[in-house]
């Protein structure tokens, strides 16, 4: 994800501070000084002065990449929640002047930008149009990592652990079920469990994806069940989608992601059971939990949280 360039929201601060978020980010001065399109030894004097002030050096010199040493990251989060809270500050000052403006940062899963973001987005511009949204797409486990670390304002994933430094904005709690073909014979079953499934090849999401844990435990509690069999692992909703389609085995996931399939009766989502208890799969939405979100960010999550409640509609 690009650096942010040093706009308006950052000239109330030192350059310096603005410099060193960059080549925390680039990983290097001159693809630092690259992106804000200053001369690297304008970012390396800019460092120099700091570690001088600090009385510390912030940045390991490693072959080809700079680190940041403990100072560095210390001094990290610092700044990250001051050029946050600035971002803030310049988007309620916009507002007051009646400007409406600003840009998100949204870092999400390939699977929900099917109809979840997209709601979302589309929800924003009609009240909204002069903010704009960037989403980039991450496996779960880069998400919470990447709001932490204020290259975005919002997260969007499954199964996110609880963390001091997060803050969930939003939930929906969907459960997890068996994709297969209307003219497979689970299609018509309210509910079923793993062990229903045996026979035909089990489609299994990677480990990329945050509830592979929960299907892993699903299978070890069927796994003396006759005709088990996994037969694929996929990396993406639509590749498991596509391999469902294709005769290729029964897949597992929420019903994220497989809206148009499901809407045109081309695939159907058969719920999982453990005993009579279905198995959910948390959706959150979060936040840095030491920064406040600037007025474009907030408008966003409010709009994303809509889009996860009608998660629970019918059939959600």
């Amino acid at each position: 994800m690009a650096a942010p360039s040093p706009t308006r929201a950052l000239r109330i601060h030192a350059p310096g501070i603005g410099y060193f978020d960059a080549v925390r980010r680039a990983g290097s001065i001159r693809e630092a000084a690259r992106r804000l399109n200053v001369a690297s030894s304008a970012v390396n004097r800019q460092i120099l002065n700091m570690e001088a002030e600090l009385g510390a050096k912030l940045f390991d010199r490693l072959p080809g990449r700079l680190r940041l040493t403990a100072a560095g990251e210390i001094l990290a989060q610092h700044v990250i929640t001051v050029l946050r809270d600035a971002e803030r500050a310049r988007s309620e000052l916009d507002a007051l002047a009646g400007l409406r403006t600003g840009h998100v940062e949204l870092v999400t899963l390939e699977g929900l930008c099917h109809r979840v973001v997209p709601e979302a987005v589309a929800a924003l511009q009609g009240r909204q149009p002069r903010i704009t949204v960037s989403t980039c797409i991450l496996g779960s486990g880069d998400i919470p990592g990447a709001i932490l670390s204020g290259d975005a304002h919002l997260g969007l994933a499954f199964e996110v652990r609880r963390h001091p430094g997060l803050r969930q904005l939003a939930v929906a709690r969907l459960p997890l079920g068996a994709v297969v073909p209307p003219d497979s014979p689970l299609a018509d079953r309210a509910a079923i469990t793993m062990a229903d499934c045996a026979g035909p090849s089990l489609i299994l999401p990677s480990a990329n994806f945050a509830n592979r844990d929960q299907i892993d435990a699903l299978l070890q509690g069927a796994g003396r069940a006759e005709g088990m069999r996994v037969g694929y692992e996929a990396g993406s909703v639509e590749l498991m989608k596509r391999m469902v389609l294709l005769g290729l085995g029964i897949a597992f996931m929420t019903r994220a992601g497989l809206e148009a399939e499901l809407e045109a009766g081309r695939l159907v989502h058969v719920p999982l059971h453990k005993g009579r208890a279905p198995i959910l799969s948390e959706l959150g939405l979060y936040a840095r939990a030491e920064t406040a979100l600037p007025a474009a960010a907030a408008a966003f999550a409010q709009h994303m949280g809509d889009a996860l409640g009608r998660l629970h509609g019918p059939g959600g």
